[in-house]
């Protein structure tokens, strides 16, 4: 057998791995506890309370939670198992001559890195400290801004960014989202697309937003506009009816996580 088909070979054991598969159901869980505290923090910011809208500010709220720590711990490794599974699955379609194929593992991968940064977050609250992700996200868009060609770059990001937004929506309202899963009959099945429609579309608008922040900050050459998704949100509760929308869009990521406990079950692992 040749190097290659020991690879293939390799990686599709462990995507077979029933141990692996159970733990990347329980980072989908992970993933949509953080996304109902997503929303839950964006209600609060529309009635206007001054709290962290983001990822970091959601494993602010689990670390209080009881037995808070050991939620956050379980978190961590739910998160990271579902990242490698998600690079597994993009090993398995490297290689093959088919450009959807080549597609799917490069979001498969970027999906990988979503997880992982996320997973490595949680640690951090896990191990009792804490973090910003809106600090982190302008420090570095202020290290993009001091490169060669910084401005560009940090402007490419924010396209990429809006790019993702979009893909949510358009993937929620073309329910594209039903290839995922295993999708069940009766009342179910209309209660998972409800779900799932609502969720990615909300998502996708949050996520395009940020993409937006990128690129403003680009353009006035402002790190301090590109604040991640809590600027996002609050940046949303600015507009004209903008708590309306705010709240809209909350409702929206507590739709996505629980379509995501609904993944638990239902993805094709």
């Amino acid at each position: 057998m040749s190097a290659r088909g020991h690879a293939e070979h390799a990686a599709a054991t462990a995507a077979n791995s029933t141990t692996l598969t159970t733990l990347a159901r329980a980072g989908y869980a992970a993933s949509g506890l953080i996304h109902l505290l997503l929303g839950y923090l964006a209600i609060r910011v529309a009635q206007h309370d001054s709290v962290e809208s983001d990822q970091s500010g959601a494993l602010a709220e689990v670390a209080k939670l009881p037995g808070g720590v050991f939620i956050l711990w379980l978190t961590v490794v739910g998160l990271v198992a579902l990242g490698l599974w998600l690079i597994v699955q993009a090993a398995l379609g490297l290689g093959s001559s088919s450009k959807k194929r080549w597609v799917r593992s490069l979001v498969a991968v970027a999906k990988a890195i979503a997880y992982l940064a996320l997973g490595a977050t949680a640690l951090t609250f896990a191990q009792g400290h804490s973090t910003s992700a809106g600090s982190s996200t302008r420090q570095a868009s202020s290290s993009i801004l001091s490169l060669p060609g910084g401005q560009v770059l940090l402007g490419l990001v924010g396209v990429v960014a809006f790019g993702v937004g979009g893909y949510f929506v358009i993937k929620g309202v073309r329910q594209k989202f039903t290839v995922d899963i295993n999708v069940p009959g009766g009342r179910a099945r209309v209660l998972v697309i409800i779900l799932g429609v609502t969720g990615y579309v909300a998502k996708g608008v949050a996520v395009a937003i940020v993409g937006i922040l990128f690129i403003i900050a680009a353009f006035k050459l402002d790190p301090t506009d590109a604040s991640g998704l809590d600027g996002a949100l609050k940046s949303l509760a600015a507009l004209p009816y903008g708590v309306v929308i705010l709240i809209a869009v909350g409702v929206g990521l507590i739709a996505y996580g629980i379509y995501t406990f609904a993944r638990v079950r239902l993805a094709r692992l």
